[in-house]
């Protein structure tokens, strides 16, 4: 029989402090009644120590009181109702729907901390998810079962980018499997999760979509489960349900600014920028439950989206992310600041499992050559840029004018394209051919001479 505890001994933020306790475990849930029933809000236990425990509440403490309150112990960690109707609902951080569609029928309940995948049972990633955006799909192409993320920064269009990616997603174009996309928010503005739903509901995309929203005024702890549940979701559609998920989580920032705030309030002695001494490894935790499970015809995809503060990319979260993940897409302020959209920085950004993915039998022969290429081409034009600040454009010798002209059309025609552009990997390569063809030939020294002689056409002007 479950044991209620009338009374609190101390409220601290969103923290609050249960003596007299006995048979509590680490990360259990507990269920808090307010003025005899009539409010209810869930906890989890995050610190036992003799009789007393520690427990953070998820829908903050507001209207909690040191006597009105009575708690019971579940007995179990934080468990979320996962079913396939999530798809094309919207649920809040915990998993409760909040489009006003009714509840949601629970096939399975699963905890949300979900099971570390065994690495002898992983199958290494292949074939490529297109999201119809040149610069990811050329250079950085996505391949199932990775974990990609994208550093970006304060003002610059990674939201718009991210809802892009959920409209134009897709699997290989020669692959019949299920596709679906979960997509997370945490502490985002009121008029950024509207956009999101807006976008995705007159595109026509939100019935394949599971959309968990954690508002920026919802409670800090929160969003500590929300990606955790987004995860938890694509794990069973993935490796139960077979379908190939790709879970968006946007803004880890706000995910780890709410860890360092919750491990404040628990007077934990801080780490780097304040940040607790656990922040890899809650982040790993997080990351590494992207892959690919041998016998399972799913897979798990997943692309964070993370805010660099001050543009820092060496910042703890940041830096923590690039451990563990599998590459990134970095997002630049001057190439925004020219109208390029999306803003992509060719020369940081990089997929460490693009080479795997792509080629003949995946993509097209020429691909990683023509990458190869542009990647070793829009190089040499950072060096004719700087030569021509110094000694001006008029000194440049004629190589050094054609590299200035292919980084200005890479840039406009390449990376840069329309939101609404969905292009094939067949257009993206041709684009890709034609910018090479403003080079002489024997500038391609990336390319097999097979594979130049097929697709190179010399061009004189701009495309």
């Amino acid at each position: 029989m479950a044991i209620e505890y009338l009374g609190l001994s101390a409220i601290n933020g969103p923290m609050v402090v249960l003596e007299g306790i006995s048979g509590a475990s680490y990360d259990e849930i507990v269920e808090m009644t307010v003025d005899g029933g009539k409010r209810k809000k869930l906890g989890r236990i995050i610190e036992v120590y003799e009789n007393k425990a520690l427990i953070q509440v998820f829908e903050g403490t507001d209207g909690l009181g040191l006597t009105n309150v009575h708690t019971r112990l579940t007995g179990h960690p934080m468990e979320l109702g996962v079913s396939e109707e999530m798809l094309g609902r919207t649920m809040n951080g915990i998993g409760a729907p909040i489009d006003g569609l009714g509840e949601i029928v629970a096939e399975k309940l699963l905890d949300v901390n979900g099971q570390p995948l065994n690495p002898v049972s992983r199958e290494y990633p292949r074939n490529y998810i297109r999201t119809g955006i040149s610069a990811i799909d050329g250079l950085m192409t996505l391949i199932r079962g990775q974990k990609l993320p994208i550093f970006s920064g304060n003002g610059l269009p990674h939201d718009q980018l991210a809802a892009q990616i959920v409209q134009q997603a897709a699997l290989g174009d020669d692959s019949d499997g299920e596709f679906a996309i979960v997509f997370a928010a945490m502490g985002v503005k009121h008029d950024v999760a509207d956009f999101f739903r807006r976008t995705f509901e007159e595109s026509g995309v939100s019935s394949h979509v599971a959309m968990f929203i954690n508002l920026a005024n919802d409670p800090v702890v929160e969003r500590l489960i929300t990606p955790k549940c987004a995860l938890t979701l694509a794990e069973y559609l993935a490796f139960e349900k077979g379908m190939h998920i790709l879970v968006i989580l946007t803004d880890m920032t706000a995910f780890a600014e709410a860890m360092r705030e919750v491990s404040s309030s628990k007077g934990e002695i801080p780490s780097r920028k304040g940040f607790p001494g656990y922040l890899y490894s809650e982040l790993a935790a997080l990351y590494e439950r992207a892959g690919i499970v041998r016998n399972c015809s799913g897979s798990v995809t997943q692309i964070p989206i993370l805010t660099m503060p001050n543009d820092d990319i060496t910042h703890p979260i940041p830096d923590l992310t690039g451990y563990i993940t599998e590459g990134q897409i970095v997002l630049d302020r001057n190439l925004n600041g020219q109208s390029i959209y999306p803003p992509i920085n060719v020369l940081p950004s990089l997929s460490r499992l693009m080479k795997d993915g792509i080629g003949d039998g995946f993509t097209r022969a020429d691909h990683q050559a023509v990458a190869n290429q542009l990647f070793s081409c829009y190089a040499k034009v950072g060096d004719a840029r700087a030569l021509a600040s110094v000694i001006g454009e008029d000194e440049l010798s004629p190589l050094d004018k054609k590299y200035l002209m292919f980084g200005k059309e890479f840039e406009t025609h390449f990376v840069g394209q329309s939101p609404n552009d969905n292009r094939n990997i067949l257009k993206t390569l041709e684009i890709g051919w034609q910018l090479l063809g403003l080079l002489p030939k024997e500038e391609l020294d990336r390319i097999d001479t097979k594979i130049l002689e097929q697709y190179y056409k010399t061009r004189g002007g701009i495309l």
